[in-house]
């Protein structure tokens, strides 16, 4: 799945892409490979939506097989199910990606990977846009091919841009045209008005639809439920376990309308 979306402000952005894996890091006893282009990962915010998952779980155990099944579903056993890699370029993107298939055949475990954004190392440093198209298409191979052999689900976030045509700017998803028939899925964060929705722009089994979503300090939440947005208690220290560093086409425009100056909602 590609998600494109909007750049955000600071703790507001990596909440919303933190939010995508740690929901997954305890299903099912799943783990999530999180690679990192940006620098945008922060531990203190994957901590608040760890515990906020855990603490709602927990109110809605009906019996004591429930509670039972949910006694190891914590915060240190969600975060402790998070392998992160950071890479820089798109060059290191590119080595562990090719490192992959072994990371899953050690791990059966993981069942989710996220690339946090696929965008960012491509939009720079490339004079040659040809290679760039032949790189992201490679990629794009190599990921569903990872996706199906492996049946492991594969989450990437791309970046918006502007585009000029007629005299009128629209944003679209960033990468090209080539890059939009990369993913099976796509799904487009944007605004309207002082309202968040995401839309399911593509996918082969669900029709398109927009609805309506809030990030609040426990993270995403549906719009139409009334939460207390209390402030959440300071994380303890927790220890990743990283994975050893290796060596070293876009759909049509989408008319997005613009971010509020002031945001209400608590990030």
């Amino acid at each position: 799945m590609d998600t494109s979306e909007r750049a955000l402000d600071g703790n507001h952005s990596a909440g919303c892409k933190t939010c995508r894996s740690l929901y997954a890091s305890g299903g099912l006893g799943g783990k999530t490979v999180y690679i990192d282009t940006e620098g945008g990962f922060l531990v203190q915010r994957a901590a608040e939506v760890a515990r906020a998952a855990a603490e709602h779980c927990a109110l809605l155990a009906e019996d004591t097989e429930q509670r039972a099944a949910l006694e190891d579903f914590t915060l240190e056993k969600i975060l402790s199910n998070i392998f992160l890699i950071r890479c820089h370029d798109y060059v290191e993107l590119l080595a562990e990606t090719y490192l992959l298939p072994n990371l899953l055949q050690k791990c059966a475990e993981v069942k989710l990977v996220v690339i946090d954004s696929i965008a960012f190392p491509f939009r720079h440093d490339f004079e040659d846009f040809s290679q760039r198209t032949r790189l992201l298409n490679s990629l794009a191979q190599q990921l569903n091919q990872l996706a199906n052999q492996q049946q492991t689900a594969v989450v990437l976030t791309n970046q918006m841009t502007t585009k000029v045509s007629n005299g009128q700017s629209k944003l679209v998803p960033a990468l090209g045209e080539s890059w939009g028939h990369a993913a099976t899925e796509k799904l487009i964060l944007h605004w309207e008005e002082d309202k968040r929705l995401a839309s399911l722009y593509k996918s082969p089994r669900q029709m398109e639809a927009t609805v309506q979503y809030q990030i609040t300090g426990q993270g995403f939440r549906d719009a139409s439920v009334t939460l207390e947005l209390r402030p959440c208690d300071p994380p303890p220290s927790v220890s990743y376990k990283p994975h050893p560093p290796s060596p070293s086409a876009s759909a049509p425009a989408w008319n997005c309308s613009k971010r509020p100056r002031v945001e209400a909602q608590h990030s």
